[in-house]
């Protein structure tokens, strides 16, 4: 049994290493251009928003209070009017990437600490580097993609997004597990 506290470089490293290729990722490669696109009359939309009072959160339209309204004739009619969205709103102002990148990496954090988790309990010190490489790279990849379908499935989100988020969750595993494998406690 391996002690968290022992594997502190291996997860350091791991959660640098998975911030430098999603910063390569989102910001050098074009494949995530297609993941939004502008919503149409967006001007009109946002002076309606603003003059509903709409603030930070996350909505739902059309909105019903409970199980009885959802199947209500006059919820299912404004459901087959349209649109049927999920909103998530942010504060307003510029996008703090400095807040936002330090939860992510927050995150990546985490994820290398549950992989050092699992991984000192399952393998000892003498472990090959493709025995640790396995077990870090699949909890690694439950970690980053494991909760990507949920918002295709619930939220609408495109499929293709979350193909794409999954990919780039393989990635991060793999950068991962090569930490893991590299720097070892031997």
């Amino acid at each position: 049994m391996i002690s968290i506290a022992s594997l502190w470089l291996p997860i350091l490293v791991a959660a640098v290493f998975a911030f430098i290729a999603s910063s390569v990722i989102h910001m050098m490669l074009p494949y995530h251009k297609s993941d939004f696109s502008g919503m149409p009359g967006q001007d009109d939309v946002m002076a309606a928003m603003r003059k509903a009072g709409v603030t930070p959160g996350e909505y739902a339209l059309p909105w019903a209070s409970s199980m009885k309204e959802m199947g209500s004739g006059e919820m299912l009619e404004k459901f087959e009017a349209g649109p049927v969205a999920f909103v998530a709103v942010k504060p307003n102002g510029p996008m703090n990437m400095g807040k936002t990148l330090a939860q992510w990496f927050v995150y990546l954090i985490v994820v290398s600490v549950v992989v050092a988790y699992v991984v000192g309990r399952t393998l000892s010190a003498d472990a090959h580097y493709l025995e640790v490489f396995r077990v870090a790279g699949t909890v690694a990849f439950i970690g980053y993609a494991g909760g990507q379908p949920i918002t295709s499935i619930w939220k609408g989100q495109k499929w293709s997004t979350t193909v794409k988020n999954v990919f780039d969750s393989l990635v991060y595993a793999l950068l991962t597990a090569g930490a893991f494998g590299w720097l070892w406690p031997r």
